[in-house]
């Protein structure tokens, strides 16, 4: 009997995390177009600080045999954050965010993937593809409740560099299921994947916060 692909043993065993991270207060108030435009620019605020340090992390592994295949530089998404920061907060956007504590943590463990090139993968794996999966429905759903087009406010879901988005998730689950390491390496890939979740999900909750504070005004 062959093995399954790794790309489907990874998505099978992180879908629980990947599932519990959806259910957030402050995304489902998001999403219900009760939040602000700028408690909505917390969010875009801590997604400034992942990705400044994920891709930051891509550039020094492009040349690695592991992680290599999935730098793309089309994918990296500070330009598209700080078009987001400055329509959402103006010119001044710097000094309008800080990076919460879940969020320090999650920069953190990214920025150790600088030493393993398969953590870099897993954390890769647990933002990129969940931006061209459901974050493409978050997209459509802020357009509306926002008016925001392109060119600033939710640029960060746009993936227009890459074509095709399901041609995309087909090569990428092709990488994942060509990566070069043995079994035991894949188990580690995959725990730092359920940690990856967990520590997103604990920005999300911590923007729990800024939710309640907005809907007791």
């Amino acid at each position: 009997m062959s093995e399954a692909p790794f790309s489907e043993v990874l998505r099978n065993a992180t879908w629980a995390d990947h599932s519990s991270a959806e259910d957030d207060a402050y995304l489902k108030a998001l999403m219900a177009g009760r939040l602000s435009r700028e408690a909505y620019g917390e969010l875009v605020a801590q997604h400034y600080f992942a990705y400044t340090a994920l891709d930051g992390v891509a550039r020094a592994l492009a040349g690695d045999p592991v992680a290599g295949p999935f730098v793309v530089p089309e994918l990296y998404r500070e330009e598209a954050l700080v078009r987001d920061l400055e329509t959402v907060y103006g010119p001044g956007w710097a000094d309008r965010i800080t990076p919460s504590a879940p969020t320090r943590t999650l920069v953190a463990r990214i920025e150790q993937a600088a030493g393993w090139p398969g953590g870099y993968v897993a954390h890769h794996y647990t933002r990129y593809l969940g931006d061209l999966s459901g974050g493409q429905f978050i997209r459509m759903e802020l357009e509306k409740i926002y008016g925001y087009g392109p060119g600033g406010g939710v640029d960060f879901y746009r993936f227009d560099r890459i074509g095709s988005l399901p041609r995309f998730k087909n090569a990428y689950r092709a990488r994942l299921d060509a990566l070069p390491v043995d079994d035991a390496e894949k188990q580690r890939i995959i725990r730092e994947a359920k940690l990856a979740y967990q520590l997103n999900t604990e920005v999300l909750t911590d923007l729990g916060r800024v939710a309640r504070a907005e809907l007791a005004a």
